[in-house]
């Protein structure tokens, strides 16, 4: 079975952290975390802010949405970008999923918000059609104002050496990376905000 280089890295035993998901579960666990675990996960901030890449430059990776439908991440330049990744399998994902909704909406025209899907085909490889329209099924009923994007090949993960989901990076309006967060975030709290603001 081929692993993507992200759940590679998981498997490897590399750290975790609390309120995050380090790998994949079985495939029938896979399409609906339970919303019991998915609002555990989300009650409390535990994660990492990581200003350690501060400056970086914006990936130029393609991204696929349900349709098929391509965008390099460089395209969406010209206002602050909050590049979240997740997965359908990971309980603090599917918690946060409703809190980036609100945001986007809340922040329209000034913050872009992508949530870039880290779901694996149920065969083991990535890209396919079937994990394409199950992701955005499942999108649409938790987070309706978030558009369905993939990275098949989790080329993002890998790139950011992504360890555990969710994972989320800022970008300034320039794509220059301002921050990261690893683990679960109250996106629409006050101190978040303040984090957002640092941006232009």
């Amino acid at each position: 079975m081929l692993f993507s280089r992200s759940l590679t890295l998981a498997v490897l035993g590399l750290p975790l952290v609390l309120g995050a998901c380090d790998r994949e579960t079985a495939p029938e666990a896979q399409p609906q975390a339970s919303e019991a675990a998915a609002a555990k996960g989300a009650k409390a901030e535990s994660g990492v802010l990581d200003r350690s890449k501060q400056g970086s430059e914006m990936p130029d990776f393609v991204l696929k949405d349900a349709a098929g439908n391509q965008a390099k991440l460089a395209s969406f330049k010209g206002k602050p970008l909050l590049v979240n990744l997740w997965a359908t399998w990971c309980a603090p994902c599917v918690a946060e999923l409703p809190a980036l909704d609100k945001l986007a909406k809340d922040r329209a025209g000034s913050l872009t918000v992508l949530a870039v899907s880290q779901d694996l085909d149920s065969a083991g490889s990535t890209g396919g059609g079937g994990t394409d329209a199950k992701v955005a099924a499942f999108l649409k009923q938790r987070a309706p104002g978030l558009a369905p994007w993939r990275d098949g090949e989790n080329n993002l993960a890998f790139h950011y050496n992504a360890q555990t989901l969710p994972t989320t990076i800022y970008y300034d309006a320039q794509g220059r990376e301002v921050w990261r967060f690893t683990g679960a975030r109250e996106w629409t709290s006050g101190e978040t905000a303040k984090l957002l603001d640092e941006a232009r």
